[in-house]
Order: structure tokens, then sequence, then C-alpha cells
């Protein structure tokens, strides 16, 4: 499992953890029942508090995303992704709709904003 924080971010660290372990499980990369490392492992590796790491589990277990088995560990729940993916595009339309309200109050054409968010988009910014 990959996952990295930034101490720099105005997101909280916990949220950081859940929203990358949220986006592999969605993408596939981490399967239904595939086991993550210990809560202990995890701060370990990303030099955070075990507090911080038990918050971001328990969370994705709250969503439904994770499984804890005492004395086993954490795993991949089985999900409904389609639920997951639909979620994300709400929170990128609320982002985006927050972008073209800006861009109206500017004077900034849909084309204008169609080409930013191509440019964007394709990271040649």
């Amino acid at each position: 499992m990959d996952c990295s924080i930034s101490h720099s971010s105005s997101q909280p660290i916990y949220e950081q953890i859940v929203s990358q372990i949220k986006s592999q499980i969605i993408a596939g990369k981490l399967k239904e029942g595939e086991a993550l490392p210990s809560i202990r492992v995890l701060a370990r590796e990303l030099r955070i508090s075990v507090i911080t790491t038990k918050r971001a589990y328990d969370e994705l277990e709250a969503q439904g995303l994770l499984r804890s088995v005492a004395g086993k560990g954490t795993f991949v729940a089985a999900a409904n992704l389609s639920l997951l993916r639909e979620e994300q595009l709400r929170q990128i339309e609320e982002l985006l709709q927050k972008a073209v309200d800006e861009a109206k109050v500017h004077g900034i054409s849909l084309e204008e904003m169609a080409r930013l968010l191509t440019f964007i988009y394709r990271g040649e910014s």
C-alpha cells in the first residue's frame, strides 16, 4: 500500500490517509480481502502517531471500506465501488462549482475555463 503524508497540507493527516486508501480501493490497487499494514506499522512508516493512524482506519471502517478482525488485522472490505465513485464525483463537482462561480465573478468565459481545465488536467501548468 502506498501512502504518504504532507505536514504542510491544511488537510489533517488522518484525512490524507483516508483519502489515499479510499482512492486506492476505488482504483483497484487495494483489493477486497487484502490485508493492510497494522496501525503500529503504518504509524511507524509514516512517522506519525498511532492514534492518528487508528482514527484513519476507524473512519474507513465506519464508511464500510475496511473491516477489522480481532487478532488478525485490518482488511479491505467488500465495497460498493459505484457508490464510492459517485461520492468522489460529487466532491469534484462541488469544487468545480466554486471555480465556476469565481470565474463568473471575474468575467472568465466558459471557453477560457475549458482551456484552463484542460491545461491543468494534462499537467501542463
